[in-house]
């Protein structure tokens, strides 16, 4: 009984030092994401409490604790005012075409891309498409205000062309055209670095044996490449779900005018308006049925990741 309580002790001493050990080797990793906790806590989790206000009639001077207790109220006059639905519905088809695209184009540039063998040529084409991720909304806006107006440049060479000048940022159907080609223009190239990685962790043997086999680049393209990319594909549309209802409120919110509201607006415009009406109640109910919507759609997204890509978090 001694020596096999030596031995359980012993095992449990040894298990509690290797538990200990990797915290000591990675102590300074875990100090450099302190920071970005902390934002996130004070940010992200600290304001949750104000919530409350979806189920209030908010009235800054009586703060939270005084504001009147209205239960449903707000979320009936969410879905009865004039234009709600409409916000929602262009929020949808906007961020549906955003997903889509931006993930079908990234995925093509990627496959197209890893055929170039010249690496400086590779390498500069890299460059060039990234540098559009890191402009502002602010700056980008501008420049397509610039471009896009009824004395801009594009509509000066469709004139030159004998075609009539269209109103990119003056009718609702061209608005969202503008909106989601813009978006895959800036973002495209950097969303290709996670499928260019991938590309790169394919086993270079698989296509050996499928050149041996007689397989062209199509082939193995089709049979090899996609196949192989199809998780990381499944776990990017999933991340993506969660801003099913975003739309990207900087883009929106530099290039909206009174002209394409009935198409343009979205659910983050509709709430920056209600804020600035002092509307503080329906902003906050807005907002929270939208993370609602987002937090299902991503948990369903996760779910399905999870059985077809066997993709987990934890």
């Amino acid at each position: 009984m001694k020596n096999n309580d030596i031995i359980a002790s012993t095992g449990r001493s040894s298990t509690a030092l290797r538990s200990k050990m990797p915290f000591r080797k990675t102590w300074r990793l875990h100090l450099l994401l302190l920071p970005a906790v902390l934002i996130a806590l004070v940010f992200k989790y600290a304001p949750m409490p104000g919530i409350i206000m979806a189920f209030q009639d908010f009235k800054p001077w009586l703060g939270i604790g005084g504001s009147p207790w209205i239960g449903w109220d707000n979320f009936e006059l969410m879905f009865t005012l004039n234009g709600t639905v409409q916000v929602i519905w262009n929020t949808l088809i906007i961020s549906v075409l955003k997903i889509i695209f931006g993930l079908a184009v990234p995925v093509l540039f990627a496959l197209l891309l890893n055929e170039v063998r010249n690496m400086g040529l590779k390498r500069s084409i890299q460059t060039m498409v990234y540098l559009p991720h890191f402009m502002s909304w602010v700056i980008l806006g501008g420049i397509l205000l610039d471009l896009l107006s009824l004395d801009g440049i594009v509509n000066r060479l469709l004139t030159t062309l004998n075609i009539k000048p269209v109103m990119f940022l003056g009718d609702g159907d061209w608005f969202r055209v503008t909106v989601i080609v813009s978006d895959l223009w800036k973002e495209f190239g950097f969303s290709a670095i996670v499928f260019l990685a991938a590309l790169s962790g394919i086993n270079p043997d698989l296509y050996e044996a499928a050149e041996i086999d007689g397989a062209g680049r199509l082939q193995q393209t089709i049979n090899i490449t996609l196949p192989s990319l199809l998780p990381i594909m499944v776990v990017v549309f999933t991340l993506s779900l969660g801003s099913m209802l975003s739309a990207n409120f900087d883009q929106i919110y530099n290039l909206i005018n009174p002209l394409v509201l009935g198409k343009g607006d979205i659910i983050d415009t509709f709430v920056f308006r209600s804020f600035q009406d002092g509307q503080y109640s329906l902003a906050t109910t807005v907002g929270l049925f939208k993370s609602l919507v987002g937090f299902i759609l991503i948990s369903g997204g996760y779910y399905v990741a999870y059985k077809w890509a066997n993709y987990r978090i934890f």
